[in-house]
């Protein structure tokens, strides 16, 4: 057996890839903003193989996010913005500054068990050493707001959650999880209101603030929104897809069965554990 491929190995296949002269056509049309759907596509393919725990897939679709990273540092690379030696300094200096409870002189290699900390005082110091880094990137600090590098293009759920624990960070939040209950019946409430009122735009806005807070509940439960999204969905389909079989072995249509047949098959698909 042949040894096997290194991550230098990989950069070498990314920069042939783009060889202006000998490189793969398709490879060389691509740019910073082209990849990013693929990016997207990855990382989702990267949760569905942890969701169904399917660690050999896994393995697969960490190397296609891993690929993704570094075609971008070879676009980064070319266009003279960053290189991959670059994005590698940048993470480790990022995550040995976050982490002053591992490494407390700032020095990667440092001995481990020469401090103790508790969990909440890694949450809270992790949180202010973010802090101090949006500053340091502000040329105006004044003008700062907690939420600039929230990333507009993460999925809605993830982007509400993370846009809400932001704000909390600064005091603005509830202390438990009963007002937002409260909250969510009275965004119910205006939901009704919009809809008696015939009012569709009036509608849409209510049932966004409507999902707002239901995950703001699901953070103040500490329930990640996006993740139970997926397994709300993942349930569905699963006692969707009971109903067709059902349907299609006593030799009915779906679209035929009605409404009722259909509950009557989604209480089984519940009954039996799906």
């Amino acid at each position: 057996m042949s040894d096997r491929y290194t991550l230098d190995d990989l950069l070498y296949l990314m920069q042939r890839l783009r060889d202006p002269q000998h490189g793969c056509p398709w490879d060389l049309e691509q740019d910073f903003a082209s990849i990013v759907p693929h990016t997207l596509e990855e990382a989702y393919e990267v949760a569905d193989a942890i969701a169904m725990q399917d660690y050999p897939q896994l393995s697969g679709e960490l190397g296609d996010l891993l690929f993704q990273v570094v075609y971008y540092a070879q676009l980064g690379r070319e266009a003279g913005h960053f290189d991959w030696e670059q994005v590698v300094d940048g993470i480790t200096r990022k995550l040995v500054r976050r982490h002053p409870h591992v490494f407390p002189d700032g020095n990667l290699h440092t001995p481990a068990g020469t401090l103790a900390i508790e969990a909440d005082q890694v949450k809270q110091r992790w949180e202010e050493i973010k802090a101090e880094e949006r500053a340091e990137k502000a040329a105006q600090p004044q003008q700062l707001s907690l939420l600039d590098d929230v990333p507009a293009a993460l999925p809605a759920l993830s982007r509400a959650q993370k846009l809400q624990k932001r704000a909390a960070s600064a005091g603005f939040d509830w202390s438990e999880a009963a007002p937002v209950v409260a909250k969510l019946s009275e965004e119910m409430d205006e939901i009704r209101e919009a809809i008696a009122e015939g009012d569709q735009q009036a509608v849409a806005e209510e049932v966004g603030d409507f999902l707002f807070c239901a995950v703001n509940l699901a953070r103040h439960l500490k329930v990640d929104a996006e993740t139970a999204l997926r397994d709300g969905n993942a349930k569905f389909e699963r006692r969707f897809r009971y109903i067709e079989d059902q349907l299609a072995q006593a030799g009915e249509s779906i679209e035929q069965a009605g409404l009722a047949r259909l509950d009557q098959l989604w209480d089984e698909a519940k009954r039996a554990g799906l």
